[in-house]
C-alpha cells in the first residue's frame, strides 16, 4: 500500500496482505509466471518473493521500463502477454506498454486513465488478488483453483 515502516534503528519493515499472496500462488498453480519490479531494495522482498515462488525478482529498479526490458527476456514473453500491476507515475513506462495495466483506486488520476483495469479493492488490501482472479477468469482457470477448496 506504499507504507514504508521504520524502526529506530533505521531497519525498514512491510507488511504483506495474506490473500494477495494466496492470489499470487494459485495464479502460479494455473500456469501464470509472476514477477516483481521494485525501485527499493529490501531482504524482506527476496523473503515474500521465495515464500510465494515468484523467481523473477528486480530491485532496485529505478528504471522499471529497463527492468520490464530484462523480464521480457528471461520469460521470451511479448510485452501484450503481461499483465502489470503499479500504483505510481514511475510505473507508467511498463503500463504504457504491457497488455494489461492494472491499478488501485488511491492511484493518481493519470496513472488510473491509463489502465484498463483498476480494482475495488486498495493497494496491500486485497487488489492482488482481485488482479490475480481476474487473469485466472479470463484464461478459464479459475474454476479448477476454486475446485481445490470448494469440496
Amino acid at each position: 500500500d506504499g507504507s514504508l515502516f521504520y524502526d529506530d534503528r533505521g531497519e525498514e519493515y512491510k507488511s504483506f496482505n495474506s490473500r494477495d499472496g494466496h492470489g499470487i500462488k494459485m495464479l502460479r498453480a494455473s500456469g501464470v509466471e509472476t514477477g516483481i519490479i521494485t525501485g527499493r531494495t529490501s531482504q524482506v522482498v527476496l523473503h515474500r518473493s521465495r515464500n510465494l515462488g515468484i523467481v523473477h525478482v528486480f530491485q532496485g529498479a529505478d528504471d522499471k521500463l529497463e527492468a520490464f526490458k530484462k523480464l521480457l527476456a528471461a520469460t521470451h514473453l511479448e510485452p501484450k502477454q503481461i499483465a502489470y500491476m503499479g500504483d505510481d507515475l514511475v510505473d507508467l513506462p511498463v503500463m504504457n506498454r504491457c497488455g494489461l495495466a492494472i491499478t488501485v483506486p488511491d492511484a493518481p488520476e493519470e496513472v488510473k486513465a491509463r489502465c484498463q483495469v483498476v480494482t475495488r479493492a486498495g493497494a496491500g488490501r486485497g487488489a492482488a488478488r482481485e488482479a490475480c482472479e481476474l487473469i485466472m477468469r479470463v484464461q478459464g482457470t479459475w474454476a479448477d483453483q476454486l475446485a481445490l477448496y470448494d469440496r
